[in-house]
């Protein structure tokens, strides 16, 4: 049976088979999570995101690379590139969906068994929470089951991000009823 957890903790430090990191589309760090993460991981990471930079010109909104987790508490990166919150008239949510989806569907590529997610866009990129929680839920209850080797998926949400919480609580409540 499929699982989904909403826990508070430090996504670099709880131990999973992939953690989904909030890139940018260079893929070589910037600010927020995206930073904590680069720092952790180490240089082994750093040379895989500038290879992909370099081969592939990084990564598009809505898509997702893989690479080694490095110094992390994990086997692989998933580095999912979020939509910055224009005005909604710019296909973010579409975009946000495609963010979380496509991680989920690289997860199972490489036979990641547990996967966490942060709250992809909500930071420095502005998405609304409400929205975010509706798109990221939603996405991944609906895509879950299709998938062979993901079994269970935790969003983690900072100390700082407490008011989400609740909003994640209340859309995986709703969504499973």
């Amino acid at each position: 049976m499929k699982k989904v957890h909403l826990i508070q903790a430090d996504i670099t430090a709880f131990a999973v088979h992939a953690i989904v990191n909030s890139a940018n589309k260079s893929l070589l760090g910037g600010g927020g999570l995206d930073y904590v993460i680069h720092k952790k991981a180490g240089p082994l990471m750093k040379e895989e995101c500038v290879r992909l930079n370099q081969e592939k010109g990084g990564c598009p909104t809505g898509q997702a690379e893989v690479t080694t987790a490095g110094n992390l508490p994990a086997k692989y990166l998933i580095h999912a590139v979020g939509p910055r919150w224009l005005d909604g008239e710019h296909n973010e949510p579409q975009l946000l969906c495609d963010a979380y989806s496509n991680a989920l569907f690289k997860a199972n590529e490489i036979h990641a068994l547990t996967v966490s997610f942060p709250c992809i866009s909500t930071g420095v990129y502005g998405f609304p929470p409400q929205k975010a929680a509706e798109i990221a839920i939603g996405t991944i209850l609906s895509m879950l089951p299709q998938y062979d080797h993901v079994a269970e998926v935790f969003f983690i949400c900072r100390e700082d991000e407490n008011y989400l919480i609740s909003l994640y609580t209340t859309k995986i409540d709703n969504s499973l009823k």
